[in-house]
């Protein structure tokens, strides 16, 4: 059984347990769930292209930074240019948790991203309930029939979807609906990352398709190397949250990429 094997055994047990304690229902009657979601699509076009994360811990890296609060961290993210904001929600292996995007919503002003193992129609109720701009549908735990499914009942929520990639397999996965494909340089079976892969596999998507490089970005040299390839987007997480203050290298690394 590999890790992502695991996390997806234990996503289903937690949803379980949710769908006890909240109804949909209940979930329709949130706070959030009647805003009007941003788009990352056009924020993508707009800004600098990174999605930056606030992320606690990994399978992989074990604890990153789990020291800072999100609205301190996802409030530079913000001030100095990013077009989007991801937020991990699992809470078992990356240690996340709904509260880390209830409680910057009203404080944020570009899309954020619910970064989590979406396998079941709940999710994404709790998702629009929460706040969330957009959703994460990784192919690796899904099938084609299902991330159709997924994005058709996204669509109706109005939250976009950032459909997650790693071979040349997983393109059967993609749609004329989807709004983004991400291509993570990380492989989740077994956490090797190879930006030169994610370059070739991203030759092959329709070209009208907006692109993003997911993980595995550890140097300004990898980041330019992968806009000179053609990519739109940039999801960047550990770069940032593995330094004491995240918001500070974030703002530096903006000022280096506009030189």
């Amino acid at each position: 059984m590999t890790i992502l094997d695991t996390i997806i055994e234990r996503k289903r047990e937690e949803i379980a347990i949710s769908k006890a304690e909240i109804s949909i229902e209940n979930l329709k009657n949130s706070e959030f769930f009647g805003r009007k979601s941003f788009s990352l699509k056009e924020s993508l076009k707009n800004k600098n292209g990174i999605i930056a994360e606030f992320k606690r811990q990994s399978p992989s890296k074990g604890v990153i930074n789990d020291s800072v609060q999100p609205l301190e961290v996802t409030s530079a993210y913000e001030n100095f240019g990013a077009s989007g904001i991801s937020i991990l929600t699992d809470r078992d292996f990356f240690g996340g948790s709904f509260d880390d995007i209830l409680n910057v919503r009203n404080h944020i002003h570009i899309p954020i991203l619910r970064k989590d193992f979406m396998v079941d129609d709940y999710q994404f109720y709790e998702a629009k309930s929460m706040g969330a701009d957009v959703v994460l549908l990784i192919a690796a735990c899904l099938s084609p029939a299902q991330v159709q499914e997924f994005t058709e009942l996204a669509h109706n929520l109005d939250l976009e979807v950032l459909l997650e990639i790693h071979t040349e397999e997983e393109l059967k996965h993609c749609n004329a609906d989807i709004d983004l494909v991400g291509i993570n340089n990380r492989n989740l079976k077994d956490f090797k990352v190879d930006l030169h892969h994610s370059v070739l596999l991203k030759d092959q998507l329709p070209k009208n398709v907006l692109s993003v490089a997911e993980s595995g970005i550890y140097h300004i040299d990898d980041f330019q190397y992968l806009k000179e390839k053609g990519f739109d987007g940039f999801l960047m997480g550990e770069y940032f949250m593995k330094n004491q203050d995240p918001a500070k290298a974030f703002e530096e690394f903006t000022v280096q990429i506009q030189r």
